[in-house]
């Protein structure tokens, strides 16, 4: 670490999953629509009331959030406790990477899909805005590295940076990376070249 390059909040993601419109239609049925219950950090992004399990011949998860708006491709997003529990052994990767990645069953109230592919622990980042970016000095897909604070600081590299318009500033980790460094949604990182 060189350089501080400003400080961030934090959003922890639970596992979950994004469907695309064909995939809504078969777990929940023809022209279903979700449901949002609550607004997510990111711009247009909520968690919806519905739910899935994720089934492998191993074990089951119950209960996976459904998160909106429907994306082009089916993406779940699952933590290494979780892939460990699944008995998988997906890759790290940024959202919408899905080639090569992990399969799995789905089931919805109405129906199930096999997923040949889609199923990833998602890469940290952190979500800017143009500005944002600016005020760090990075770029889209720039890398970087995060300090945290408190009695189990650690330092996270490795770290992605994604620039959008409608993004807010926010670093994303899973469950593991949060419960490893004793954070919480809204807790303030340092981002250093």
């Amino acid at each position: 670490m060189k350089q501080l390059l400003g400080k961030v909040p934090v959003g922890v993601s639970n596992r979950h999953i994004h469907l695309n419109k064909e995939d809504l239609a078969v777990l929940f049925g023809p022209d279903y629509q979700l449901t949002p219950v609550k607004d997510l950090s990111q711009t247009g992004q909520y968690a919806a009331d519905e739910q899935v399990t994720l089934v492998t011949r191993k074990n089951a998860i119950q209960n996976v959030r459904v998160l909106g708006p429907l994306r082009g491709k089916t993406q779940v997003e699952i933590s290494r406790t979780d892939a460990f529990i699944l008995g998988l052994r997906p890759p790290v990767r940024d959202s919408g990477s899905l080639d090569g990645s992990e399969s799995i069953t789905i089931v919805g109230p109405r129906g199930s899909i096999c997923l040949i592919e889609g199923v990833i622990i998602a890469l940290r980042h952190i979500h800017m805005s143009p500005s944002d970016a600016a005020d760090f000095g990075v770029e889209d897909k720039s890398v970087v590295s995060v300090k945290t604070e408190g009695e189990r600081s650690v330092v996270f590299n490795n770290v992605l940076v994604r620039v959008r318009d409608d993004f807010v500033l926010e670093l994303h980790i899973d469950t593991d990376e949060a419960n490893a460094a004793g954070l919480n949604n809204g807790d303030i990182v340092e981002v250093y070249r």
